[in-house]
């Protein structure tokens, strides 16, 4: 069946686990606030504990994990760690998801065409 698909490529071992491994990461409901909260700007361990409602230290071993995956980038300065998303990718994977979760919670049809609303409104 494939096999008459001209263009039909699988995605290569490599990109997959490396996928699965984005995936795994934004699995985690304090994880996903965090990265949309440094989309909308760096922000530091504090900035982000309060934002998201969570423990610093568990914060701080959020964005550990959230960093050597390459979703996140830090920046010291002084003795202070800012911290922002990687590149437009991530914002391109949270909105998706959360663009098909509003869809899937409100029995919507999923419609290629249209770009998320976060909050709430109508698309």
């Amino acid at each position: 069946m494939h096999a008459s698909m001209p263009d039909f490529q699988m995605p290569n071992e490599e990109q997959v686990h490396l996928a699965a491994e984005t995936f795994r990461m934004l699995s985690d409901p304090t994880r996903m606030k965090i990265l949309w909260a440094l989309l909308q700007g760096e922000s530091s361990v504090a900035c982000l504990a309060e934002l998201v409602g969570a423990a610093p230290t568990a914060v701080s071993q959020h964005l550990a994990k959230l960093r050597l995956s390459g979703l996140v980038r830090g920046r010291r300065e002084g003795t202070f760690v800012y911290y922002s998303a990687a590149n437009v990718h991530v914002r391109r994977l949270l909105e998706a998801a959360l663009f098909h979760a509003d869809h899937t919670d409100r029995g919507l049809a999923y419609h290629d065409d249209q770009s998320v609303d976060v909050h709430g409104g109508a698309p």
